[in-house]
């Protein structure tokens, strides 16, 4: 048995090892200095974005500045308390956004987070707030959530409802539609994690180049 004073070192070894790895910052969120004369980006979404993050700046390394939030965008009504704060940085040239799995998210009761009604109105304020930076703005559509028991609950229907109110708007404001829904669904076994809304490395990296190509095109548009 090992002495008392060697356990007690080795927990606190431990203990120090798990608490500076739980407060490393996620690179993703780490502050851009920017290229003089590149265009200004910014990615607004929760942690399905984080995850594409790294790949679309590396993708578009030299072509732009890509910001993004400096935490997960949650839902809608973070949104209107932040939008202002995470946006005043600018000016930007792209943003590339997204509001959707948190406001679906089915709470105790039955009940989304933000329901669909609220979800429509409050996506119609941030799309407005958004416009008034004179920025080209991009609508990523929300990923599709799997069948299954997920924690916290989530219904793959949903998707679709939610989805289809944001393409409405998004028509209505002549806002292009990054359609992330339709290029993971068919091969969402393999790119996404098990029973979980969260991709692979190699579905981050999927999501990605979608995303880099269409600012890549807003962009050449803008010119």
């Amino acid at each position: 048995m090992r002495p008392l004073s060697v356990v007690l070192i080795h927990a606190a070894f431990v203990l120090a090892t798990f608490s500076a790895s739980a407060q490393t910052p996620n690179p993703a969120y780490a502050p851009v200095t920017d290229t003089p004369g590149l265009p200004r980006v910014l990615l607004v979404g929760d942690s399905i974005s984080v995850g594409y993050t790294l790949p679309v700046r590396a993708l578009l390394k030299g072509k732009a500045n890509v910001h993004r939030l400096p935490e997960n965008g949650g839902p809608t009504i973070r949104g209107l308390e932040k939008i202002d704060t995470w946006i005043g940085a600018g000016p930007w040239d792209v943003i590339h956004f997204n509001w959707g799995l948190h406001d679906l998210k089915v709470m105790e009761g039955g009940k989304h987070q933000v329901p669909l009604d609220e979800h429509r109105k409050n996506l119609e304020t941030l799309v407005g707030r958004m416009e008034a930076t004179g920025a080209k703005l991009i609508w990523a559509s929300t990923t599709p959530v799997p069948e299954g028991k997920l924690s916290p609950v989530r219904r793959p229907k949903d998707v679709l409802a939610f989805n289809k109110v944001a393409a409405e708007i998004m028509a209505a404001h002549e806002i292009p539609v990054n359609d992330l829904y339709g290029l993971v669904l068919p091969r969402l076994s393999s790119l996404q994690r098990p029973v979980n809304v969260h991709f692979t490395d190699e579905g981050s990296a999927a999501l990605a180049g979608r995303v880099a190509f269409a600012i890549r095109t807003a962009l050449a548009e803008a010119k």
